[in-house]
Order: structure tokens, then sequence, then C-alpha cells
């Protein structure tokens, strides 16, 4: 027993010193796919950023007319789905589901290289990627297979506040249960599709965290978890808790199970580590109930969890309307239970482009 010990430690050992040299600085954020029973799937991320990232909420209805916001040579389509997004700055669309249930997070990846936008391929810009996911496809197959063709070339530009490039990869959950992460390597895109891929942190690129994955299942959750903010211990511990919750047919215990492994991965509000400005609070999470179409907010300076009906808004692109609800500063704004009649109407804000 105590060679067993010995052996284990030795093991863990080494693959923390190979994950630190592994993971470069990045911001954090975590998704993950819980699949159910009675064909229950629900998607949850947390979003991690230093500072406030100027989150609200909107409901977009079919038949918007949309630009990639690349300049001369930008994509242009028509949205076939409806939509409720979370934004970043309101520039942005971060995180989101769209009324055939299926749902779009971008998440920090640092190694993401994006190839040159030339004039052989409209632009798409990277504030709308996850957007045009949700306007065009209802599964994941049909995106995957139109991605696969890669009609546009994804255009990056700076955070807001920030002299650095956004650098980020897709994750991309349907009702059925199926997931696609869709990162940029070396100006090459690369699409990992299989409903097995049930989390995303951020760095090492997925295909890294998947050899992660192996690792620590051959350790056992029951075992040893690492308990750090880090990207690599996030994935574990997701990875372990997100098939360690009862598959209940209860709707409501899945949620709250769902919401339980969401905040276990998360980071207290407020935390600092002067040599390490990579690990950034937790600002808010989102659930998305895949088959009952409810979207689910929860800020992290809140006390309440609300949501919003897919199944009571009108998405039709004749009497269908933007509307946005203003989350306030820090997503302070309390709203309580389902929140669709706080919506207002607003005028569609613009995605970062040139």
């Amino acid at each position: 027993m105590l060679l067993k010990l010995r052996t284990l430690k030795a093991k863990l050992t080494a693959s923390a010193l190979a994950m630190s040299l592994l993971i470069p600085t990045v911001n954090a954020c975590t998704r993950l796919v819980y699949l159910g029973a009675d064909h229950q799937v629900i998607t949850a991320r947390s979003m991690d950023w230093k500072t406030d990232v100027g989150t609200n909420l909107w409901i977009f209805p079919r038949g918007m007319q949309r630009s990639g916001e690349a300049g001369a040579n930008s994509l242009h389509w028509t949205s076939k789905y409806g939509s409720v997004i979370a934004t970043g700055y309101d520039i942005s669309t971060t995180d989101g589901m769209n009324e055939a249930g299926l749902v779009a997070n971008v998440l920090w990846l640092v190694e993401s290289q994006y190839p040159e936008h030339g004039d052989n391929k409209p632009g798409l810009t990277i504030a709308a990627w996850a957007q045009y996911v949700l306007d065009n496809f209802s599964t994941v197959q049909q995106a995957v297979d139109a991605l696969r063709q890669q009609p546009f070339t994804i255009v990056t530009d700076n955070v807001p506040g920030e002299e650095r490039l956004a650098t980020l990869h897709l994750a991309i959950s349907d009702a059925s249960g199926d997931s696609a992460i869709v990162e940029y390597i070396d100006g090459k895109q690369v699409i990992h599709h299989s409903r097995s891929y049930q989390v995303m942190t951020n760095s090492p690129t997925f295909d890294k965290q998947l050899a992660m994955e192996e690792y620590w299942k051959e350790v056992g959750g029951t075992v040893m978890l690492p308990g750090t903010n880090r990207a690599a211990d996030r994935f574990a511990r997701a990875s372990f808790y997100v098939n360690a919750i009862p598959k209940t047919e209860s709707a409501v215990e899945a949620v709250a199970s769902t919401f339980s492994v969401i905040r276990n991965v998360s980071v207290p509000y407020g935390i600092s580590t002067p040599d390490q400005p990579n690990i950034s609070s937790t600002r808010w999470r989102t659930v998305a109930d895949q088959k009952r179409r409810l979207y689910f907010f929860e800020s992290a300076l809140t006390p309440n969890v609300f949501w919003t009906d897919l199944n009571k808004i009108d998405f039709s692109a004749a009497t269908g309307k933007v509307m946005k609800l203003d989350l306030g500063p820090n997503q302070t704004h309390i709203y309580s239970g389902m929140a669709n009649a706080s919506y207002k109407e607003a005028t569609p804000f613009k995605f970062l482009g040139r």
C-alpha cells in the first residue's frame, strides 16, 4: 500500500510539473455539458475575467441581416434561428442558446492563431463567431459540416481596454447531447467532434486537455482531484463531477446539480494572485437547459438565479423584436424567477469590427 501511495505521489508531482510548463498566462473560463436521464442535456459555463465584462442579455429574432464586420470583404447572412445571448461589452456574443436548443460558448485560448484575411474568403469578426453558429444551425452536426468547408476567415481584434488580440476557441452543444470544439492552431482550423467532449477550459489546446482527462481517469476522482484555479485543474474537476452527479429524471434536480458543478470550478470573487495574473474572478455563470429551452443566469454579485424561457418568446421574423435585459455594472441589477417580462425593446448592438 505504501509503495502504491509513493508511486501515485510521484505521478502526480510529474503531472503537475508537466502541466505547469504547458499552460501559459490566460484568462479563465469553464464550459461543461451534463447528459442526464430522460434526454436531459444541460450546458453550463463560467465567465472569468479580471474586470467587468459589461455583459447584458439580448433576444434576437429570426430574419436579422448580419455582417461579419471585417471590412469590404465581409461575410453576410440572414439569421434562420432566434436566440438568447450574453454579450461581452455589448460588442460580442460570448454565450447563448437558440430556439432549437443549440448552445455556443467562446472561451479564451492563448494558443489561437487565425489565418490572414485576404480576398479569397469573406471575413467574420471573432466577436460574431458564436452568433453565426446560433443564427444558422440547429444541431452540432450541421454546424460541423458547414464549418469544415471553412466559408469564412476569422478576423480578430483587440480586447476592449487592452492592447492584446482576442484569442478564443468555440464550444458547441445541441439538444441531443452532441458536442464540438473548434480551435485555430497555427493558422488552421481544428474541429474536435464527439458527444464525449463534455468539458472545455482554456489552455492547453483541446487535444492536450483530452490527454489530461485520461490521466485523471486513471487516478480516479474519488482518490484525488486537483484543487487550484488553473485551467488544467478545473478541467479535471469538471470532467469528474459532471459525470458523477446523479442522472436524475427530475429537471429541477438536474439543473441544480449542473449549477453545483460549474460553481465548483468557478474562481472565488475578488481573488488575487500577484505572481499569477491569469487567475481571474468568476463574473457570472449560465446554465442552458436544452430540453426545456430555459436559459439561466447567475451573477457573482447578486443572490438570485433567474432565467429566460425561450418557449415564451416571439422569434418570428415578422413580429419578433430585438430585446435587451440590462444587467447593470458588474451584473448587479437584481432579477428573480422568469425574467422575460423585464426585457426591453432595443436597437441591436454592433459587433466589434472594422
